[in-house]
């Protein structure tokens, strides 16, 4: 195997974020995935695979696309802010006129950035006429709204680890100023593999580890006081 060959076989596959529900429509069938994207690059590599390789063994008859990025500005350095940044976006009907505009219209909708959303339609040789469209729009806005799920959820972890290690802080700090203090052996959290079902529980529990901060900092003002 040739270097450039084992550097393109070395890479990892694209991997769609969310995929929806088929929607069957005398014949015809309708999928939506999305794909995490940064780049117009990453973009045309995760249609080129679904294209050839999910779907290889069994051709969609258009595979309609949209992405959005946040890219950084040509002679910018991002140092300044928001404004150093714009929104990078375009659609594909593949076939399909005007598919791709409905397809980026759910993005807009749905406030996605960083992805490309492909609609595969398998044709099964009745003309759907508008209908069509909306089992377009359909697929679309389903992943699109997992897509925002699975990266408000992603926050929430982020944010919960985070308020963990700062707990964790608080309690042994706590511990150092009343002898007789236990807070620093309370475990630390083993939390299962979450799931978009999670979100909403994951909320809670940032509430819940921000209420503690607030309690067991009010615990350190009281012993400082009390010392001082």
């Amino acid at each position: 195997m040739s270097l450039d060959a084992f550097v393109k076989h070395s890479k990892p596959q694209p991997e769609p974020v969310a995929t929806s529900q088929e929607i069957r429509d005398r014949g015809s069938t309708f999928v939506a995935n999305i794909f995490k994207c940064t780049t117009e690059e990453e973009v045309r590599s995760c249609i080129k695979h679904l294209r050839r390789v999910t779907h290889g063994a069994k051709p969609a008859s258009h595979e309609i696309s949209a992405w959005r990025c946040m890219v950084l500005k040509k002679e910018h350095t991002g140092l300044m802010g928001p404004d150093d940044f714009e929104v990078k976006s375009g659609s594909e009907d593949d076939g399909e006129k005007w598919a791709g505009e409905k397809v980026l219209k759910a993005m807009v909708s749905e406030a996605v950035m960083d992805a490309v959303v492909v609609v595969s339609r398998w044709y099964g040789g009745t003309l759907l006429g508008p209908a069509r469209f909306a089992h377009i729009e359909t697929c679309a806005l389903e992943v699109c709204r997992t897509f925002q799920q699975k990266e408000e959820l992603d926050e929430c972890i982020s944010t919960l680890s985070s308020l963990d290690d700062t707990l964790a802080q608080l309690r042994a700090e706590l511990d150092s100023l009343s002898p007789d203090s236990d807070a620093s052996k309370v475990k630390a959290p083993v939390y299962p593999v979450w799931t978009v079902s999670d979100l909403a529980k994951a909320k809670r529990l940032v509430k819940a580890r921000e209420n503690a901060i607030k309690s067991v900092t009010t615990f350190i003002e009281q012993r400082r006081r009390n010392t001082a």
